[in-house]
């Protein structure tokens, strides 16, 4: 059979039962510094057990299961097990705090929380004691299945915490109690309820980043991320002989789709980071001879600025993807070069359509690569609209892009007010998706994205795009990069301001930056404001969120 149609339109535990039997012995996912190594058919006895231990847990088709972990490999096993039951993967923000992790879990109804024991400075079980204080009242980490639920005055719908962790925890049931619970469960149950999925269930929820206003939780199915990735990875030119580092996290669809469906659908490798750690990413490429790398670009900018960087054979890199923002082309033309990214294309998209919506070719030149997102990919088409009257605009006319194709989500979970604002009819078809995004197509149907609609800033009645004034300063020799924002102005509205990160060792004012503006751009497009920065506000998913930028623009 040909893997266009083998590890297409397939479920997602049925890919992996595809790949153990195709290529048993193949390596499936490496964790170097865990020392740990697991080809496709131990991946899927793994999956296969926990998914036999959810089920005696309780867990049912369709159930919500939040998930709230670093990059661990419990978690890409649980992408695989609870698709095998049928049960939904909600992924959960690792910077996610009490309140936050409180909305989600009540907005997505789940009925079960998955979680490590902490990240960084928060620790995950307090947090979760704090907003589930009832679960200090039992020990469940030797449990009878009947027995494992608790009543929850605030989440009424969870039923079930689980902690990865070697430790046992008041009221949590450890994961590993999972496959002794699994030798209660036989072969055959999984293998009906399995036999029960379709392409078009819902399998993921991935709540939108957060930048501004409260997340959503979108409902993407089988279909959508098995499908988005596999076109990805063909983008790339993926075969079995290739091995991704992987060091985005796997609760954006970066990770979990573009990263382990990409990889998987072309029975390739997947070397895990938990976090990235520029160094790390650096040791595990040449260690493990990796082919490809992924991340936002300022990931490669730390990876390239790493001081031990000229150490590391970096050889055996030939590709990958560098998404979340555009990617200025001195940045291109320095992955190329010294990280051997010849191949290298720049992806877009926004989690609504799983992600992917355009990606560049390998073939592009370095200015189609750095100015543009690329083309359309397979099976999906995309249209530039008025946002007001929703008219079709010609070639090169900025305006909303829309996209219509087998990657639309499914909606918004218990959201249709706002399921309904985003996919919309255009000239009588169904099912096209608003971006919101500013874009433009031209002739040889190359996009390009100009900002975001709700991003523009309105200065003294003049529209400003961000990015046209980013890509400007981010060729002063001394940038590493910069963001704009707008701040408020009792005489303007709004006024220009930006964050600019320099280059290691450099230094700069005020003013050099606006004399370097000067006659490259409209006077009134020249940042009034400018803050030198260290680092900028990101989500998890490494997005840079400009509302903080104004909030700590005048401290």
């Amino acid at each position: 059979m040909e893997q266009a149609q083998f590890y297409r339109d397939v479920c997602i535990g049925e890919l992996l039962t595809r790949l153990a039997n195709t290529h048993p012995d193949r390596d499936c996912l490496i964790y170097p510094d865990r020392h740990l190594r697991y080809s496709f058919a131990q991946m899927q006895a793994i999956s296969r057990n926990v998914a036999k231990g959810l089920l005696k847990l309780g867990i049912n088709k369709g159930d919500r299961v939040a998930l709230w972990a670093t990059n661990v490999p419990e978690w890409v096993i649980l992408q695989f097990a609870l698709a095998k039951i049928g049960a939904i993967l909600v992924t959960v923000n690792t910077g996610f705090r009490a309140r936050e992790l409180e909305y989600l879990l009540n907005q997505s109804q789940s009925s079960a929380l998955i979680c490590i024991p902490s990240f960084k400075d928060v620790d995950y079980i307090n947090t979760v004691y704090e907003i589930i204080p009832e679960l200090k009242t039992k020990l469940k980490t030797k449990l009878k299945p009947e027995s494992s639920c608790l009543p929850i005055k605030r989440l009424p719908f969870l039923k079930h915490t689980i902690l990865i962790s070697d430790n046992p925890e008041e009221g949590f049931v450890n994961f590993q109690e999972l496959f002794n619970l699994a030798t209660d469960v036989s072969d055959e149950l999984l293998d009906s309820r399995e036999s029960t999925l379709e392409l078009d269930d819902v399998v993921n929820m991935q709540y939108t980043s957060g930048t501004t206003g409260f997340p959503k939780g979108v409902m993407l199915s089988h279909r959508n991320i098995v499908n988005n990735g596999y076109w990805l990875g063909e983008g790339m030119k993926y075969t079995e002989k290739d091995r991704l580092c992987l060091s985005v996290p796997l609760f954006h669809c970066f990770g979990c789709v573009i990263g382990v469906l990409g990889i998987y659908t072309h029975a390739g490798a997947l070397v895990l980071l938990e976090t990235f750690d520029a160094r790390r990413v650096l040791e595990y490429v040449e260690k493990e001879r990796c082919t490809s790398l992924y991340g936002v670009p300022t990931m490669f900018i730390a990876e390239l600025e790493d001081l031990e960087f000229k150490k590391f054979d970096l050889n055996s890199l030939r590709t990958g993807v560098m998404a979340g923002a555009l990617c200025p082309e001195p940045l291109m033309r320095q992955v190329i070069k010294d990280m051997h990214l010849t191949d290298m294309i720049i992806a877009y998209g926004l989690t609504e359509a799983s992600p992917g919506i355009t990606h560049t070719l390998i073939e592009d030149t370095i200015a189609n690569r750095t100015q543009t997102v690329g083309r359309v990919m397979a099976e999906q088409e995309v249209r530039i609209i008025d946002p007001t009257t929703l008219e079709t605009l010609p070639v090169n006319t900025p305006g909303e892009l829309c996209v219509r194709g087998y990657n639309v989500m499914q909606g918004y979970y218990n959201n249709q007010t706002a399921t309904k604002e985003a996919i919309i009819t255009l000239s009588g078809l169904d099912g096209w998706l608003r971006t919101g995004d500013q874009a433009t197509i031209d002739a040889q149907g190359y996009v390009r994205i100009t900002g975001r609609i709700k991003e523009i800033i309105i200065r003294g009645g003049e529209n400003i795009a961000p990015k046209e004034i980013e890509d400007l300063i981010r060729l002063h020799p001394k940038v590493s990069d910069v963001y704009v924002y707008s701040v408020s102005s009792e005489k303007y509205g709004e006024e220009v301001a930006a964050a600019i990160k320099l280059k290691v060792g450099e230094s700069s004012t005020n003013t050099e930056i606006k004399e370097f503006c000067q006659g490259q751009i409209a006077k009134f497009k020249i940042p009034q404001y400018i803050k030198f920065v260290t680092e900028f506000p990101t989500t998890s998913s490494g997005k840079v969120q400009k509302f903080k930028l104004r909030e700590i623009h005048f401290q």
